[in-house]
């Protein structure tokens, strides 16, 4: 079993193989390999795309080292292989992103990704700190986790599904806001499970178990 953890320049891996590695080796998930080579994604059985930074910058990084794209789009299309997004990963799998201009995204949850408006005193932008999630539905990778569960968040901007159904949990800031996005193979988490403590561990472990 490989998991590959995309690389692409789009943030820092380091905590994320960490954390990936010790689930693991904990539940028996296989290898973990960080990896900018296509040959490699294209016969991993999971595939996670972690990101920080802006998404337009982030989807030219994608662009830009050659096959990395079509087989990434291969595996999860073609093959039905489980795919993680994380932060900016996770808004990757929008129609679309407008932060600095309108970018296309890969199109895998129909949806808009736009700037936070809380609506509140004293909230400020970047959303930025431990938020408590509230879970909507229920799916395999969210197993033993349950609303109240906190979950660290980073970013200025936010996923808006078309259909409602796409979203598993949001937290709430000034307003509801996407935490976590499921379609099909592919999830997405807006807070980084990484450095979520306990919540997040459990849901990198349920990937790890998950088969579609």
């Amino acid at each position: 079993m490989l998991t590959a953890l995309v690389d692409y320049d789009g943030g820092n891996l380091h905590s994320a193989a960490k954390a990936f590695q010790r689930m693991a080796a904990e539940t028996g998930g296989g290898e973990i390999a960080v990896t900018a080579r296509p040959e490699t994604i294209a016969r991993a059985d999971r595939i996670v795309l972690p990101g920080d930074g802006a998404f337009p910058a982030c989807r030219a990084a994608l662009a830009a080292v050659p096959g990395l794209l079509e087989a990434i789009r291969e595996a999860v299309e073609a093959r039905g292989r489980p795919f993680l997004g994380i932060c900016i990963g996770m808004q990757l799998l929008a129609t679309r992103g407008l932060e600095h201009g309108e970018t296309p995204g890969l199109g895998w949850v129909a949806g808009t990704v736009a700037r936070l408006a809380p609506a509140g005193r004293g909230l400020k932008v970047p959303h930025m700190g431990w938020n408590d999630l509230v879970i909507e539905r229920a799916h395999p990778v969210l197993e033993g986790i349950a609303t109240g569960a906190h979950a660290y968040f980073v970013h200025s901007y936010a996923l808006s599904c078309d259909d409602p159904a796409d979203r598993l949990a949001y937290a709430c800031y000034g307003g509801p806001v996407t935490a976590i996005v499921a379609r099909g193979t592919v999830v997405g988490t807006q807070f980084h499970p990484e450095k979520s403590q306990a919540a997040g561990l459990r849901l990198i472990a349920n990937f790890l178990r998950w088969r579609p």
